[in-house]
């Protein structure tokens, strides 16, 4: 354990962080070629008729600078079906057997919030990010009732063990919680878990709680949108076109219109649910704000930004004027190093902003703990607290030569770890703990 008790991951999921606990792991890959080694050795202490499922690739931190192709995994895993997730979860590799049990072949349309890479014949190469991506993760098997509990307990205990007592799933479904309320029942959920939900499994949500009783462990949080992609996909929507861009989308793709994002907002406001939406590039950022404003006051509930992981300084003060909570992974930057580098120099400045926030906040009359919250997006990367600290108190990694992004934004170790407790430890530990943490190094 950490040490340090009593936190909260405000931003993961739950079961697909036990899934990753049960599959190829490729966080530390250091290179395409490994990641190829791992899933032939997966393969060959894998029956013939199940999936070989590898996630946590970091392909722009590989000398390579791509995931695997088609062809490669059918090679590498005897030709069964293979999907390598990158570690963002908004793109993968799939081979040859695995596109065609999605459906995917050279007559298959890019979707409007999707993208199928192509080679110069127009054959998909295997590589899809966002929408072609969940197309996939929609064909791949899915975990049977007893897996998924599994998946669970797994990833609960991994959780309690690193001192958390409190998280926030951001794709919540009527099975998840399904799932919660049998161990829970069984007097085995140590956790607290608030519950969002993405607009297609809202209503089913919503409706599991109206009719079960639950214990004060499992909440309804309220709504989860998605306004863009990821910087590592370069779908994350940027104000300025990125160093290295995908053809036709140099600033990334904005997955919701304005007054798409109004007609959800209306909704949840309306019967007082939470709204959390996904914005990591600045544009996106920029554009949800616009949208929170619309929302009118008063405002019984909160307003969540996910990651904004890149915010324009004409921005930040915007967060505490209307009280919107930045839901942050500091802990992204040190997977992140390369990309920022490589794909968004002239916005590094920019980058995981988290004292500028702070101190925007308390400029504001708020505890920083009041607006800004850590979390992990695990399985994105591991819930490790030490790497939330690591992240946004040296801005780099914890080796020598690891170059440091935006310094300027670094933050006391105390403010940090205050920034991921949950509120109940706050309280116990007195609220003059807040304005001692406000101080930086």
């Amino acid at each position: 354990m950490s040490g340090h008790g009593g936190l909260r991951d405000a931003h993961l999921h739950l079961a697909e962080h036990g899934a990753y606990l049960s599959a190829v792991h490729l966080h530390d890959c250091p290179s395409l070629d490994d990641c190829l080694a791992r899933i032939t050795r997966a393969a060959a202490e894998t029956p013939r008729d199940r999936w070989i499922i590898a996630r946590g690739a970091r392909a722009q931190a590989w000398p390579q600078l791509r995931l695997p192709v088609a062809q490669e995994l059918h090679r590498a895993s005897g030709g069964r079906p293979t999907v390598v997730v990158g570690f963002d979860h908004h793109s993968c590799a799939a081979s040859h057997a695995a596109l065609a049990a999605a459906g995917i072949d050279r007559d298959t349309p890019d979707s409007p919030d999707g993208i199928i890479e192509r080679d110069h014949l127009g054959a998909p190469t295997g590589v899809l990010l966002e929408g072609a991506h969940k197309r996939m993760l929609d064909a791949m098997p899915a975990p049977s009732d007893s897996e998924f509990e599994e998946h669970l307990i797994r990833a609960q205990q991994d959780l309690l063990r690193q001192g958390f007592v409190e998280v926030h799933d951001m794709m919540a479904s009527a099975r998840l919680a399904d799932a919660l309320h049998a161990i829970d029942l069984r007097g085995e959920l140590g956790l607290t878990v608030v519950l969002f939900a993405t607009p297609d499994k809202f209503d089913a949500l919503r409706a599991w709680f109206a009719t079960t009783r639950t214990s004060a462990k499992i909440r309804f949080g309220g709504l989860k949108l998605f306004l863009d992609g990821t910087l590592n996909s370069r779908t994350a929507a940027m104000l300025h076109p990125y160093a290295d861009p995908i053809t036709d989308h140099p600033r990334g793709t904005l997955l919701c219109t304005g007054h798409e994002l109004d007609r959800f907002c209306a909704r949840a406001a309306s019967e007082g649910f939470d709204i959390a939406t996904h914005a990591i590039g600045d544009a996106a950022v920029r554009q949800m704000l616009d949208a929170y404003a619309r929302v009118p006051a008063p405002r019984p509930f909160r307003l969540r930004i996910e990651h904004a992981q890149f915010v324009d300084p004409a921005d930040l003060p915007r967060f505490a004027g209307m009280g919107v909570v930045a839901s942050v992974q500091p802990c992204h930057l040190l997977t992140d190093i390369e990309a920022v580098h490589r794909l968004v120099p002239h916005r590094e400045r920019c980058a995981f902003p988290v004292r500028s926030l702070v101190e925007s906040a308390v400029a504001a009359g708020f505890r920083p703990e009041d607006l800004v919250w850590f979390g992990s997006d695990t399985p994105v990367v591991p819930p490790a607290p030490a790497d939330n600290i690591q992240a946004s108190v040296r801005r780099r990694r914890n080796t020598p030569d690891s170059p440091a992004v935006a310094p300027e934004q670094a933050i006391s170790e105390d403010l940090a770890w205050s920034l991921m407790r949950s509120p109940l430890a706050h309280a116990a530990v007195g609220r003059d703990e807040a304005s001692v943490a406000s101080g930086s190094e």
